[in-house]
């Protein structure tokens, strides 16, 4: 038996031909399905993801597998048909993204903007900074990025402290952040979009945060209340570097632009070169069990 699998790319093409008992066909967002479509169990969405791939749903009888190459699956949970499985891109992204997160404690410990600035002036005056040597690290959010996340942290003698949703070994439950938070230098973000986070990060929780913390977003901006950490932000109590924001794009009037102690990027933590291939090797490796009749390792059940 052979499986059609319908890639919204060549290096998707490329990667599924060696695959046993699977045939990838090439197709456009935006244009007309080709007709071999109507075979079509699994799907993979272009990447980023489009607004039109949705409406292809409707042309797919067959659909029964849909393969993300990103670890998020807010966009697609809840608006498939039923029988049709979803499956993340979890373990492609977590390496980049930790890396982002490493670059921007970095930069703002060792205020790596205020000596660019120096460079500009050609102002030569040596002092002191900060260090992320010695820190608290509280890390919400357990799984790939999280993880991988540590493994870079602890090599800066960091303090590493993991929340997961549930308590296990090794990681706190989301129940006990209350008490974590008020020990914590640097809170970083790397949860799921889902219920339970949604504005998880409010007027309370920033308010639990020392003075002088800093918080780290690298999850979706909606998991953050914007006005909650802009009052935050404004006051000087609280610093932060976001990759994601809520509304995003970022409007330019918005006032995020100009609030101090922000570090702020375009959603750009997983954009690195490789990221696609990296997004392959998953989505080939889960294609490849759900071809082989066993259940993708990356399994979207329920929000996540």
């Amino acid at each position: 038996m052979t499986v059609t699998v319908l890639v919204p790319d060549d290096d998707g093409v490329t990667a599924l031909t060696e695959v046993a008992g699977v045939h990838p066909v090439r197709y456009t967002a935006g244009e007309p399905l080709p007709a071999e479509a109507a075979d079509a169990e699994v799907l993979i969405p272009g990447f980023p993801w489009s607004s039109q791939t949705p409406a292809l749903l409707a042309e797919l009888p067959r659909l029964k597998l849909i393969q993300l190459l990103s670890a998020g699956a807010e966009d697609w949970v809840g608006e498939l048909p039923p029988g049709v499985l979803l499956a993340t891109c979890r373990g492609a992204h977590g390496g980049s993204t930790a890396e982002w997160v490493m670059a921007v404690l970095l930069s703002m410990f060792r205020d790596l903007g205020a000596f660019a600035h120096a460079q500009n002036e050609r102002d030569w005056t040596p002092r002191s900074t900060d260090t992320l040597q010695g820190k608290r690290v509280l890390i919400v959010g357990a799984g790939d990025l999280g993880r991988q996340l540590r493994r870079k942290l602890e090599p800066f003698d960091t303090w590493v402290t993991m929340v997961g949703l549930s308590a296990r070994d090794g990681v706190h439950g989301v129940d006990e952040l209350p008490g974590l938070l008020t020990d914590s230098e640097v809170v970083v973000l790397m949860v799921p979009l889902t219920s339970r986070t949604q504005g998880m990060v409010d007027a309370a929780f920033l308010a639990a945060m020392p003075d002088g913390a800093l918080l780290v977003n690298a999850s979706r901006g909606q998991v953050v209340d914007t006005e909650a950490l802009l009052g935050a932000l404004t006051s000087g109590r609280l610093r932060a570097a976001l990759d994601v924001t809520d509304p995003e794009p970022l409007p330019p009037e918005h006032p995020l632009w100009k609030a101090p102690g922000l570090l702020l990027t375009p959603h750009v933590a997983g954009s690195v070169r490789g990221a696609r291939r990296r997004s392959y090797v998953v989505a080939v490796a889960e294609i490849e069990r759900y071809v082989q009749g066993e259940l993708p390792q990356n399994l979207v059940h329920g929000e996540y």
